[in-house]
């Protein structure tokens, strides 16, 4: 098959990021005097999450030296659903992958999937609170702020969303999904977050905002009570600076790698405009995309191929690295079995060119 020729295309984008990272989060710390809101000595627990955040490592270790500087004894643990195939090594593992490690932090890395109920919210949804967090003085959760690849809302990706479903660890985030079904996740995710900050345990958070280079630039500390009005702005800010495909509509989209570290769908949803249930281009003001080809699966995954289902066809080296007990589990929480569905796959790239391209409908691939 003759393919069309390959020009290259350099996207100039605004970089927004921060000069001095640790810095800033420690004077939006400091700003926030989170320590005047705990007795002397306290025990904070530090949530962290499983995205693959830039900086994240530095970021939290900055949280951690502010605490540690206050006098309170800090930890950090694991705040993930489903993720690290929801096992207690596979979480500290995936933190240690970025760096989250208690040498490089000086404090405790406390892996569990323990959780204490705390109650039901108005819509009648059992709550849960990681064990180890709840039995400390305060909770505070480092995360970023961005848009969700299943659903459109107010408040999405966010602070708010790992207090929920980060927070419950595997027993919340099967049960919040499980109700997001039929009431929708904002709807869940809103009312479970407050049922979980009426324990008085969740302190607040520090949000981080990511430019289109993919580089740390707005960190923002909130305390818990002011999430609800401050997250929306917050959004908003995350999707005015988002990275697009620069282009009207093309024929064939030929993807790297995807995974679970790059994308809570393997793939950003909002970015390739096909949805987790495989809906095609439905998302208005996004590029009309006729194929997904995804080449492999990103080593930071862990082996968790979600998102697979929304490719036409994958290299069989994608295939080999996926671990599949991962995938189901992470697909069946999430309530969303078509994201782990096999697609179409061949040995090689080329042999996946020469099969896909027809299928876009142009009778000469040269001219794709």
């Amino acid at each position: 098959m003759t393919f069309p020729r390959i020009r290259l295309v350099k996207q100039h984008l605004k970089d927004r990021s921060l000069p001095d990272v640790a810095l800033a989060v420690r004077q939006e710390m400091e700003r926030a005097r989170f320590s005047e809101r705990v007795r002397p000595g306290a025990q904070v627990a530090i949530g962290a999450g499983s995205r693959g955040i830039s900086n994240i490592a530095l970021i939290v270790k900055a949280v951690v030296r502010y605490w540690l500087d206050h006098g309170c004894r800090p930890f950090v643990f694991p705040a993930m659903g489903s993720h690290g195939a929801a096992t207690v090594g596979g979480q500290a593992r995936v933190l240690a992958g970025y760096g989250i490690t208690e040498q490089e932090l000086g404090c405790p890395v406390v892996s569990s999937l323990e959780v204490v109920a705390t109650g039901r919210t108005p819509d009648g949804i059992e709550t849960y609170v990681d064990r180890h967090a709840y039995e400390s003085d305060a909770i505070m959760v480092v995360g970023r702020v961005k848009w969700h690849t299943d659903f459109d809302g107010e408040i999405e990706s966010g602070l708010i969303k790992m207090a929920a479903i980060g927070l419950g660890k595997l027993a919340g985030a099967q049960s919040y999904h499980m109700a997001g079904r039929s009431l929708g996740m904002e709807q869940v995710i809103r009312s479970v977050f407050r049922q979980v900050a009426g324990t008085g345990k969740l302190l607040g958070g520090l949000a981080i905002i990511e430019d289109a280079r993919h580089a740390t630039a707005h960190v923002e500390a909130l305390p818990a009570e002011a999430w609800e009005q401050r997250e929306p702005k917050l959004l908003a800010m995350a999707k005015s600076w988002m990275a697009r495909i620069p282009a009207d509509a093309l024929d064939l989209l030929i993807i790297d790698e995807i995974g679970k570290d790059i994308s809570g769908t393997g793939m950003d949803t909002k970015v390739v405009n096909r949805s987790i249930q495989g809906l095609f281009n439905c998302y208005p003001g996004l590029p009309v995309i006729q194929r997904i080809f995804v080449r492999d699966l990103s080593p930071g995954s862990g082996g968790n191929g979600i998102g697979m289902g929304m490719a036409d066809i994958v290299c069989d080296r994608l295939l080999r690295k996926v671990n599949w007990e991962a995938t189901y589990l992470n697909s069946l929480t999430a309530c969303n079995p078509e994201g782990s569905r096999m697609p179409v796959h061949f040995p090689t790239d080329r042999q996946c060119l020469e099969r896909i391209a027809p299928t876009t409908g142009r009778s000469d691939a040269g001219r794709l």
